[in-house]
């Protein structure tokens, strides 16, 4: 359902018709004429001006919809997948750096070249074609951004598990007959988390960034509000009305900055060398 070019509504016609989630769809629905009319609402009112396409338009052109409240579930949704794709991304990259470092050998050679193959592709080309082939709904936009950002912490992990392994303690703790899980999930993974919980902060603010430059591009779901969705949509409004591309550009700007100072001030609480000084 489109509305002075814009998308208002996407999905499939029993969706559609059976619960259609815009207002301006209901409205559109209930003028249909039907069998069923004398049991209807005779109109369906929607809240906000009608544009006249006579005379330049003013105000907000979403009608019913309020910036803020556009702002405010905006960030709602661009912390959301920024959270989710940055643990998602911790998860791989952990579970391939932690093997790749302990088991080494032919075990670390695989690991680190599909490590490579995935650092070398073109990550926004990359989550792009996985966007394109199985749909933009968030879901998937937060499954491709994990999916291209996981290498960072698996490096990471690897470095680290290299490093512990040969300490006196794992040695100590290999002698007295503890498995290699438990070596890798209670005695090393511990003292390795450091470096990885700071690289997990700093990568929620890089997902958010992700996420609104495929938003930007029109490549997320265009029923649910972010950051990114907000600033795509008013770009032809940047000369006349630039505090709608503006506010949410500063409130991207803002929170990725926050993310990134709580993530070198766990930098300086986590490193035993820095929280000397």
């Amino acid at each position: 359902v489109m509305y002075m070019g814009k998308f208002m509504e996407q999905a499939d016609r029993d969706s559609f018709f059976a619960a259609p989630r815009h207002p301006y769809s209901r409205a559109l629905l209930d003028a249909v004429p039907s069998i069923e009319a004398a049991a209807r609402p005779r109109a369906r009112l929607i809240d906000g001006a009608i544009p006249d396409l006579s005379e330049p338009q003013t105000g907000c052109r979403f009608a019913s919809r309020c910036p803020l409240s556009g702002l405010l579930n905006g960030g709602r949704v661009s912390l959301t997948i920024g959270l989710v794709a940055a643990l998602m991304s911790v998860f791989i990259g952990i579970t391939f750096g932690a093997l790749a470092g302990f088991y080494r050998g032919l075990v670390e050679e695989v690991l680190m070249r599909i490590t490579e193959f995935f650092q070398v592709l073109p990550t926004l080309l990359f989550s792009m074609v996985i966007v394109a082939l199985f749909g933009a709904s968030l879901t998937v936009v937060t499954i491709a951004i994990g999916i291209v950002s996981w290498t960072a912490v698996a490096r990471i992990t690897r470095a680290e598990f290299l490093r512990i392994r040969e300490l006196e303690y794992v040695t100590a703790s290999r002698a007295a007959g503890a498995s290699n899980m438990v070596l890798m999930t209670r005695v090393i993974l511990p003292n390795a988390l450091p470096p990885i919980i700071v690289q997990a902060a700093l990568m929620v603010g890089s997902a958010i960034l992700f996420e609104a430059g495929l938003a930007f591009l029109g490549l997320s779901d265009p029923n649910v509000v972010s950051w990114g969705q907000i600033i795509g949509s008013n770009r032809t409004y940047i000369l006349d009305a630039s505090f709608t591309v503006t506010i949410p550009g500063v409130a991207i700007f803002v929170t990725v900055l926050s993310i990134s100072l709580i993530g070198d001030g766990l930098n300086d609480a986590l490193n035993p060398k820095l929280r000397r000084r």
